[in-house]
């Protein structure tokens, strides 16, 4: 027997969850396929954004309080893990009533594959195998961990992800990550605040290379008062389990070198969750870099199937795979104007403490692009709030252009940096000159107002 439905949307990441309550208030007959009962929700709610910054929120917490004793941190740490579990365990339940009560939305829990390009198979939990034919069909299976070659990395006894550290119940010692993006470098500031002796190993020059140089350093001085040590541009030969313990054995320049640690991490970027979807028999193509290849308004190379979220290797944000649902449901109801090319100033958080936020062109980007750049940029500590909060690392910088005083971009390291940057978002998506953020009046004493100094003439500059 074959169960017809108006859409399949196979994941119930952000865009596929929001997508099937739409469609399913609009009356149609809605199947959401997904794979675990432990990802009802998506990955940012069960293991990513959601669990990893309630863990930076206690670790921060922890780090102000100066324990010196290790047994008595590890205590807090299975606390806080508890309390991670509880949270997502809440949200995630949430979720998934949160559909299955609508009468139009059936959820299936099994893995998805491709029969032909209307319809799917779905291996459920109970083994049974029910397949599903769909009018319009829907990928948002996201992403998974990029596993680099490296001899070794496949053992889990003391290899992890970053969903498997999730699992982590005791605080290791010593601590290894392998990469050097958002994500190895949000968990080595966790971490190191939980007292974890951190160690990040980076087989490239320098962290985070597309940023600027002043920004690169106030980030890893940030991370070295923590304790946190960064290895750059080593090449690792071999992971080897040793009395429990685990040990990398690299290059440093010509040099052999050799790290043991308690566990490792590996974060070296993402790629497509795909497997044993065979999409090939729903004549869904991959791009070159093994995502889903999508157009302009994300449909797939097959036309009545649209890949949303990190599965179509657009950035890798749960803020994304909204607005791909956005575009997806303007070109299904609306006046079919949104675009994916038409998606600009993005902005990024990188949950430090202070966090990291950036949106629009940093200094290097925008001489790239011709512009002859003004930079305002002013030290936290000067602003009353920071003082008063005891919070004064990182600054503001903003990015000009010379020529029309429009804002072009902004790097804001410091406490709210997070909330503050969609203000300049704002203001460089309006093409506002950098005197009108400089003249609002804002609340005080708020981290906000430093825009009020950090525009005036005083902290501008020709770069």
């Amino acid at each position: 027997m074959i169960n017809k439905y108006d859409a399949i949307i196979i994941g119930f990441g952000k865009g596929g969850k929001t997508l099937a309550g739409d469609l399913g208030s609009k009356g149609l007959k809605i199947a959401l396929i997904e794979k675990s009962k432990k990802m009802y929700g998506g990955t940012c709610i069960n293991v990513a954004c959601i669990p990893t910054k309630s863990l930076e929120n206690k670790a921060s917490k922890i780090r102000r309080h100066n324990f010196n004793d290790f047994s008595e941190i590890k205590l807090k740490y299975e606390q806080a893990i508890e309390k991670k579990d509880a949270l997502t365990k809440k949200l995630r339940m949430a979720n998934f009533n949160k559909l299955d009560k609508n009468e139009n939305i059936t959820i299936f829990t099994g893995e998805a594959s491709f029969v032909n390009e209307n319809a799917v198979e779905v291996n459920t939990l109970n083994g049974e195998k029910i397949i599903l034919e769909g009018e319009k069909i829907f990928i948002n299976t996201g992403s998974q961990s990029f596993i680099p070659s490296i001899k070794g990395i496949e053992n889990t006894n003391i290899v992890y992800t970053s969903k498997t550290l999730m699992n982590l119940k005791q605080l290791p010692k010593k601590m290894i990550i392998i990469g050097a993006g958002f994500i190895g470098l949000e968990f080595a500031g966790i971490y190191s605040s939980f007292g974890s002796e951190v160690t990040i190993i980076n087989t490239h020059d320098t962290i985070l290379p597309k940023e600027d140089e002043d920004d690169v350093a106030e980030i890893v001085s940030i991370l070295e008062k923590r304790g946190v040590k960064i290895l750059n541009k080593v090449s690792i030969k071999e992971i080897i389990e040793e009395n429990k313990s685990a040990k990398i054995q690299y290059t440093d320049g010509n040099e052999e070198k050799e790290l043991i640690g308690d566990i490792i991490l590996v974060a070296t970027g993402r790629k497509a969750n795909i497997e044993n979807l065979k999409l090939e028999k729903a004549g869904v193509q991959l791009n070159d870099r093994g995502f889903i290849k999508v157009d302009d308004t994300l449909l797939t190379t097959t036309k009545h199937i649209w890949a949303l979220g990190d599965v179509n290797g657009g950035p890798q944000f749960t803020y994304i795979s909204l607005d791909d649902y956005r575009i997806v449901v303007n070109h299904l109801f609306g006046d079919k104007t949104r675009k994916v090319s038409d998606r600009e100033n993005i902005p990024s958080a990188l949950f430090l403490d202070p966090s990291f936020a950036r949106v629009g062109l940093n200094i290097k980007q925008a001489k790239e692009k011709g512009h002859e750049v003004l930079v305002a940029k002013m030290p936290t500590e000067n602003i009353p709030r920071a003082k008063q909060i005891g919070k004064i690392e990182g600054f503001i910088k903003i990015v000009i252009d010379k020529d029309t005083e429009e804002i072009l971009g902004s790097t804001i390291i410091c406490d709210e940096s997070s909330e503050m940057i969609h203000l300049l978002q704002l203001a460089i998506d309006m093409k506002l000159k950098y005197t009108y953020l400089r003249d609002r009046i804002y609340a005080h004493p708020t981290m906000t107002e430093g825009l009020n100094d950090v525009l005036s003439s005083a902290m501008i500059k020709e770069i």
